[in-house]
């Protein structure tokens, strides 16, 4: 299993090394802008796809290993293995980040704009959409699986697009509490490991709903 977690690790490290460092460079230059650092996340999450999805599945984030394996696509003995390495490599990329740029932009800290309540729906909703996407577009039997990673990357820019100014659109616990852990700011970090959860697993109750509507 050496493999699938060397590929989870640089996965996870890479997305918040390019999608945190985004939020970083922004906050020093103003030059990305928010939509700039939504097509960040996007884009490396697509490359990325391609790059190690055969190996691990791609996941690079605890939510979406919950879905897998809820879903009956992942085996449980794994999850801690890839959970865990996810957590590493996201503090990893943080710790790399503070020593290049220092705290500027807080790392790319995840905070709420607003109420908690309406910060943790939107993750919720937002992360369903993307493991919605995620099955529908690499799991299921008849998807093309050669467009999954244009799809899912498609799915996390457009989510923070339009969720990002409000809830951060983390979608991901472990892209959350990775630079928490490296700033030491913990406020409301509650909302990026309950919201993104939830989510997964409502959208594996749709996506079964679905697909056994489908075949009757």
């Amino acid at each position: 299993m050496r493999g699938p977690l060397i590929a989870e690790f640089v996965g996870t490290f890479f997305l918040v090394f390019a999608g945190c460092g985004a939020i970083v460079v922004d906050s020093q230059t103003h030059a990305i802008t928010h939509v700039g650092v939504s097509l960040v996340f996007g884009l490396v999450i697509a490359v990325l796809i391609y790059a190690v999805g055969h190996i691990s599945g791609a996941h690079f984030s605890p939510a979406v290993t919950l879905g897998f394996w809820a879903l009956g696509e992942f085996p449980a003995n794994r999850v801690t293995w890839y959970v865990s390495i996810q957590f590493i490599g996201a503090g990893a990329a943080s710790a790399v980040l503070l020593a290049l740029f220092g705290r500027s932009g807080n790392l790319g800290v995840t905070e709420p704009l607003g109420t908690p309540i309406a910060s943790v729906t939107l993750e919720a909703l937002m992360t369903f959409l993307l493991v919605f996407v995620i099955f529908g577009s690499a799991v299921h039997g008849k998807a093309i699986k050669s467009f999954a990673g244009i799809a899912i990357g498609g799915t996390i820019a457009l989510d923070a697009l339009f969720g990002g100014p409000i809830s951060g659109a983390s979608m991901n616990p472990a892209r959350s509490l990775g630079p928490a852990l490296v700033t030491g700011m913990w406020t409301n970090q509650w909302i990026y490991v309950v919201g993104p959860l939830v989510g997964s697993l409502l959208a594996v109750g749709a996506y079964k709903m679905m697909i056994s509507k489908s075949t009757n």
